[in-house]
């Protein structure tokens, strides 16, 4: 597949990927691959914002609401089957679009993931029950301890990526953060990397349009449908937590949209500081002029 490549447009929330995207793949006649891992999930439809019927219909998707809620599915499972499914496009096509807002989804399949020892299942049964009982701030604080450098790059109010943390470093007895990093395996097809930006107050303002949108088109009947299941790792996202606090009463609505708003910018901003590290990508500003756009795609094809 050294003759293949894969277009990865990636960029903050609400920036217009899935746009991009499209265009892309209505050009070079091919398909899109999904590294958006909020949007996997069939029962979250308004609060990921998963592309529209058309936009969904204008070229063929990959990896849009494939699994549900109650499913297991990991980055590394991502990883295997997103790769399997690429070899396969590729029997009929040169280029394929990949897009998505998820940095380390985006990652496992262009550069590959982290490769970790395996540990007892019970490490991770035993912070499961301590979550549930003390809560979240004592394992954020051991993290904290055991591995100070990770406990600064990640996102500590994400449980699922708190205790996956914390059982590498229980298990091993090594930082998680050693592990990271290491020469991986390179792909068999070229990666050109296009990102979309803008300046902080465009971007804050697009988010918070959409959040009103989100909400105008029934987030909170959402929420209020999933809140049963609120302790599964999917809902543990921003949109339905803050909701769930709502429908519990213990914030009113104004605050918890307010807080939707002020969480996405926040998520917006480890995006970005993520996207940067990459020194390859292309960048392009969200009003850009997609002949100027595919013409830089183009050299880099060339």
């Amino acid at each position: 597949m050294q003759n293949k490549t894969l277009i990865s447009i990636v960029g903050q929330t609400a920036i217009g990927k899935t746009k991009l995207a499209i265009n892309l793949a209505q050009h070079f006649n091919t398909e899109i691959i999904s590294a958006d891992s909020r949007q996997f999930f069939k029962e979250l439809l308004i609060g990921t914002a998963v592309p529209s019927i058309d936009e969904l219909a204008a070229v063929p998707h990959h990896f849009i609401q494939h699994k549900s809620i109650f499913e297991n599915y990991s980055v590394g499972d991502f990883e295997k089957e997103g790769l399997a499914l690429i070899e396969n496009l590729f029997k009929k096509t040169d280029i394929l679009i990949l897009v998505g807002g998820s940095g380390l989804y985006v990652d496992a399949i262009t550069k590959g993931l982290d490769v970790f020892p395996e540990v007892a299942p019970e490490i991770r049964n035993e912070l499961n029950t301590r979550l549930s009982k003390v809560g979240i701030e004592a394992l954020q604080l051991e993290l904290k301890e055991k591995d100070p450098i990770h406990a600064n790059r990640i996102d500590l109010n994400n449980p699922h990526r708190l205790i996956r943390a914390l059982e590498i470093c229980i298990g091993t007895g090594k930082p998680y953060s050693s592990y990271l990093n290491k020469k991986k395996k390179a792909r068999p097809f070229k990666t050109i990397t296009v990102g979309i930006k803008a300046n902080r107050e465009i971007v804050y303002e697009r988010i918070n349009q959409r959040v009103d949108i989100m909400m105008s088109s029934g987030l909170l009947n959402e929420a209020e449908a999933l809140i049963q299941h609120r302790d599964l790792n999917a809902l543990q996202t921003v949109g339905y937590k803050e909701l769930f606090n709502y429908l519990d009463k213990t914030w009113d609505l104004d605050f918890a949209v307010s807080e939707i708003k002020k969480n996405t910018r926040r998520f917006a901003k480890r995006q970005m500081t993520w996207f940067k590290k990459n020194e390859h990508t292309i960048w392009v500003n969200f009003e850009y002029d997609i002949k100027d756009v595919m013409a830089k795609i183009k050299s880099k094809l060339r």
